[in-house]
């Protein structure tokens, strides 16, 4: 199953970061899909086939795309 994100999505994954958060900001779309996490700020890379295993649910779809430089 190929997961349908786009940048500004909030993501959950599977397991949870180690600062305790489980929300994901998607950052990047392409061959790899960059991840921002919403509790410390730490941004995380991983390959499609990757993130479709960990994806769990999205929570929240983007309205607008953020600016690349926005944290």
């Amino acid at each position: 199953m190929i997961v349908d994100v786009q940048v500004g999505d909030v993501v959950a994954l599977k397991k949870g970061h180690p600062c305790g958060a489980n929300e994901w900001l998607v950052r990047r779309i392409g061959a790899d899909i960059g991840l921002t996490c919403r509790g410390c700020g730490r941004r995380v890379m991983l390959t499609r086939g990757e993130f479709n295993r960990r994806w769990k649910r999205t929570l929240s779809r983007a309205t607008e795309v953020p600016p690349e430089g926005a944290p």
